[in-house]
């Protein structure tokens, strides 16, 4: 039926990709009936029945497709050797089968949709999206080279500025491009969203981001505020990763590339040109029509960056899988669970066979494996399983028993839990943390904390530390009043022929 199916739709000349979108089947399938004649057809499909390896269990994989047209090949394969242990058989040879299956049973493989929210259009000089991307170009010598470039966009209007390099990006070039996007809009905005790339973020902590060190100076001179995506989450700034796409696509392919300078050039042009000055699909006005009410809105760049140059430090980095795992010398070392979540990167040392893993900001020792000699290991300790914590509610509420009794406890978590929303759970795991490891300053720490205003678990886990020093150093205490005692304590002198005396001198006696 497929092959006369197939000569039917050619002699309505259709496409062979269309033949195939119709009936779901692969282009080569449709070539291969196309050049059979019917006598072929028959002879190899009708009397010969060709078995395969895999034809013992194709209920069992047709009704797996069929009820869930999502899986893959590999997770076919799996099933099959939980249900059937004695089952040797390739992986690849399953992804063919399975693929035979879906064309003859016509199973479309789905994708389990992710569902979205519209958000409410931010006012004018409120957010800027930052993000950066890379191609590939051809040259007037028709060879091929990388370039890379960094894109900025104003939420509200959809101005865009971008800036491009021949060389990867390093945090000076970051913030050398930020400082010509704010002289291009005419200011900045309040805050700033971005991708946690290794060129400005460290970790999330919690919410108290730590930045790496150059681009910490660099919030701390333009004083604004940042907002970090979640990993995994780029719907959180669509409208950056559309114009990432837009340059891609519409100004750099097919372009030929001579030299950077002529590039950029040609970049900024583009802006002037298409990028900002076409019609935007979204809010249905061009955006430098609307990027000209918003910029009034801006806030003003004046002063010069005062920002000095530090050396780097070179350390041994790895980058914290999402199964949060590192590799070293292909095999895998387990982190706690979690890891992947609070840092990006770790630190390693080598000690003999031992192979230490750290925290980069805090220095503490995340785990500690022996090393292996073979390859293609999973190297984890038995205490970085996961912790399958409670509910929000129950976190918290376990929280509150580790603190005092009162209103004054419920107030705190809850401002805290009010102030840091997306990263509550890091928050009450911080504190139940210093609660049980610290019970007895827990009292006064949390009636500093409330009288100084310091509402985050990252404080109030310094301020427990504090308090735990000044006992055990009190000279700290006495510092405030080393001038009156200083000035209490009688010196004793001696008579200046005493020291005449000393040096073989004559007296005056």
């Amino acid at each position: 039926m497929l092959y006369i199916e197939i000569h039917q739709l050619r002699t309505k000349r259709l496409r062979i990709s269309q033949i195939a979108r119709k009936l779901k089947i692969s282009r080569n399938t449709v070539y291969k009936y196309l050049n059979m004649t019917f006598e072929e057809a028959v002879e190899e499909f009708g009397t010969i029945e060709r078995k395969k390896k895999l034809d013992p269990y194709r209920d069992w994989i047709v009704t797996w497709l069929q009820e869930n047209p999502s899986m893959s090949g590999a997770q076919i394969l799996d099933w099959l050797q939980e249900k059937f242990p004695d089952l040797q058989v390739g992986e690849s040879t399953v992804r063919r089968y399975v693929k035979e299956m879906r064309e003859i049973y016509q199973i479309e493989k789905t994708d389990e949709p992710r569902e979205h929210e519209a958000v409410d259009e931010l006012p004018p000089g409120k957010q800027m999206q930052v993000d950066w991307g890379q191609t590939i170009q051809k040259t007037i010598d028709n060879k091929d080279i990388k370039l890379y470039f960094i894109a900025f966009v104003l939420s509200h209007s959809r101005q865009k500025y971008m800036e491009w390099q021949d060389r990867p990006f390093t945090t000076k070039d970051t913030i050398r491009c930020h400082e010509n996007a704010f002289r291009y809009f005419g200011g900045m905005t309040e805050e700033i969203v971005y991708d946690q790339d290794n060129l400005i973020a460290v970790s999330e902590n919690a919410g108290d981001l730590i930045l790496t060190k150059k681009f910490q100076a660099y919030v701390n001179e333009r004083k604004f505020q940042i907002y970090l995506c979640r990993k995994a989450d780029p719907q959180s700034k669509g409208k950056i990763e559309n114009v990432v796409k837009y340059i891609k696509y519409n100004f750099a392919a097919h372009r030929i590339f001579s030299t950077i300078g002529d590039w950029n050039e040609k970049a900024w042009n583009w802006l002037e040109r298409t990028g900002n000055y076409k019609v935007h699909q979204t809010i249905k006005k061009r955006p430098y029509e609307v990027y000209q009410l918003e910029k009034k809105h801006l806030r003003k760049i004046s002063s010069p960056l005062s920002l000095t140059e530090s050396n780097p430090i070179e350390i041994i980095t790895r980058n914290v899988n999402k199964d949060n795992t590192i590799r070293y010398k292909s095999n895998r070392y387990s982190v706690p669970i979690g890891t992947y979540t609070k840092c990006s990167t770790v630190n390693l040392q080598i000690n003999n066979e031992k192979l230490i893993i750290i925290e980069p900001t805090t220095g503490e020792i995340l785990a500690k494996h022996t090393i292996s000699l073979e390859k293609g290991k999973l190297i984890k300790n038995t205490n970085h399983a996961r912790d399958h914590t409670e509910s929000l509610d129950m976190l918290k509420q376990r929280v509150l028993h580790l603190f005092p009794t009162g209103e004054a406890s419920r107030q705190y978590i809850d401002e805290i839990c009010q102030r840091y929303k997306r990263y509550r759970r890091d928050q009450l795991l911080i504190l139940q943390r210093v609660a049980e490891n610290d019970p007895h300053w827990i009292p006064m720490a949390l009636e500093k904390c409330i009288r100084e205003k310091l509402y985050s678990a990252n404080a109030f886990q310094d301020v427990v530390n504090y308090l735990k020093l000044q006992e055990s150093n009190p000279i700290l205490e006495i510092q405030v009043n080393s001038t009156k005692l200083v000035s209490s304590i009688a010196v004793e002198t001696r008579d200046f022929n005493t020291y005449i005396q000393r040096m073989g001198g004559k007296t005056n006696e």
